[in-house]
């Protein structure tokens, strides 16, 4: 065994070792996921095979941890080779011990945040950039620190979204720190592919870089056992991209062996919302002579946020334990776990004939005007006050605290989260609801427009014609219009949603709607 696998040894030990010493929420909270040995090894190896052979290299991680990466690049690339190494930690539980490790290898660990560190002058910067950056989720940096990172991505030449993830700042950041045609590999989540913070991202791969690669793994294969996250490596080199340059994306299966792929233009790439799509398809272009989406047909909206759905989404049982008058209370469709049909019938009252019935608290009523007349209801909320129920985010900024949004019964609903399943490979459930319940914001509700809903007025059974037509629409249309996160969970927005050709919908109509089945409703 040679001293450089007995150095990984002892730091997968000490990788085990500093982990147990945090919870998980905690490591969770600053984005600390180890990258697993084997492929760390693949990375290098892929990131490598982009620079000259033989060509010296100068090594940086920005976020080293205990260096997964720095050992794979000493098992993978012969030392007389490796011209300079360094690496970024700002956590010293990990950066101190790190150091020890490493020690006498010729790396050079700053414990120091990357993200406000001094880019070193031209003949000091890096050719081989490798890392895995820390996956902290926006509403865990601080006010101070989001307005630090936008400045300097600002003066690095790059506007950024105040909801990017700290991992985008590390990727626009890296630029300044490489030298001239010098490549960087970043192990980062998919998602900045499909949402709207990643269209900075985006913009900088393409018009400050020449992005290399991009390859995706299958959702369903999580690349780490504790990050619920779909992965992606991003290739990258410091150098303008020609006239009419070729990006090739790969997903499924290994960096070395993938299970499909393909190459885009950069010019076409530009047109392109959904990046996740590729190489399966194009993403969604909406083009000049298309029949129209979804956006022409429906209005769609999120589902009623409560502020706390275990508190005013109440069970027949519950309301009757604690006397809460009807008059306080509206139907509201369970969760889609809990909903078995997709048709949701009505009793004479309006109220879902489904088994598992919910409704939800709904009071406008100032709180002296409850404590005096409608006590039941008082105390009931007295009881999520003592909870905290009313110290909660959405709670906090409404008045009274308990009031809720108006979402009305919607006809039809589509499931807001959803996995593909051994009876149907689309992750979403479209509902037909000729019930008067509104839906939690688990549910996209679809609100027909006007010229729609007048023909559902006028001969309500099309209404289970259009739906039948929401239900075959496929998934990869749904999907390529959504998002994905790791373990095949999926998710649709409205405006995703909305962004889905209407075709099926319209050609289900009968041909006595002649005025909705042509483009010029749309114009």
């Amino acid at each position: 065994m040679t001293g450089i696998e007995e150095r990984e040894i002892a730091r997968l030990e000490l990788q085990s070792k500093l982990d147990g010493a945090k919870s998980q929420s905690e490591r969770n909270r600053l984005g600390q996921f180890a990258t697993p040995p084997k492929f760390a090894a693949e990375i290098v190896k892929a990131a490598a095979a982009h620079l000259p052979p033989d060509a010296p290299i100068r090594f940086l991680d920005p976020g080293f941890g205990t260096g997964s990466f720095f050992s794979a690049l000493l098992n993978s690339i012969r030392t007389s080779r490796i011209d300079a190494a360094e690496g970024f930690e700002i956590d010293p539980h990990y950066g101190e011990d790190a150091r020890k490790l490493w020690s006498g290898t010729g790396l050079r660990l700053h414990l120091a945040d990357f993200t406000a560190a001094t880019p070193p002058a031209e003949a000091d910067r890096f050719n081989l950039v490798v890392c895995n950056p820390p996956y902290v989720r926006h509403h865990h940096l601080r006010r101070s620190q989001k307005r630090d990172l936008q400045s300097a991505a600002r003066d690095a030449g790059s506007e950024m979204n105040g909801l990017s993830g700290l991992y985008c700042y590390f990727m626009v950041l890296s630029q300044a720190w490489m030298a001239n045609e010098g490549v960087a590999a970043w192990l980062v989540p998919s998602e900045f592919m499909d949402v709207n913070y990643g269209v900075h991202v985006k913009r900088f791969l393409l018009e400050k870089v020449k992005l290399l690669r991009i390859h995706r793994f299958a959702p369903k294969d999580v690349q780490f056992d504790d990050a619920f996250v779909s992965s992606a490596v991003v290739f990258f080199q410091n150098t303008p991209a020609p006239d009419f340059h070729e990006v090739e994306f790969t997903f499924g299966g290994t960096l070395a062996t993938p299970e499909m792929g393909a190459t885009v233009l950069t010019e076409r790439l530009r047109l392109i919302s959904k990046w996740t799509s590729l190489p399966q398809r194009e993403s969604h272009v909406v083009e000049p002579n298309g029949r129209g989406t979804l956006a022409d047909l429906f209005q769609i909206k999120r589902g009623v946020a409560t502020g706390c759905n275990e508190f005013f989404v109440l069970s027949p049982e519950r309301i009757a334990e604690h006397g809460i008058p009807q008059a306080f209370l509206k139907p509201i469709l369970p969760s889609p776990r809990n909903l078995e049909v997709t048709e949701i019938p009505a009793d004479r009252l309006g109220n879902p004939k489904i088994r598992h019935q919910r409704f939800l608290l709904d009071c406008d009523l100032p709180e002296n005007e409850l404590r005096e007349t409608h006590p039941a209801v008082w105390n009931y909320l007295i009881d999520g006050v003592k909870a905290g129920v009313d110290q909660r985010y959405l709670c906090r900024h409404r008045e009274p605290w308990y009031s809720q949004e108006r979402r009305p019964p919607a006809p039809f609903l589509c499931t807001y989260m959803g996995r593909p399943t051994r009876k149907s490979d689309v992750p979403f459930r479209f509902i037909l609801n000729h019930s008067k319940a509104t839906a939690a914001n688990v549910y996209l509700l679809l609100y027909p427009k006007p010229t729609l809903a007048a023909v559902l007025e006028g001969a309500p059974e099309l209404g289970k014609a259009v739906w039948n037509a929401l239900s075959s629409i496929t998934a990869e249309m749904l999907i390529g219009e959504g998002r994905v996160y790791g373990g095949g969970l999926h998710k649709l927005e409205p405006k995703e949603l909305a962004n889905v050709a209407a075709d099926m919908i319209l050609d289900a109509l009968p041909k006595e709607c002649g005025h909705i089945r042509q483009k010029e409703l749309f114009v």
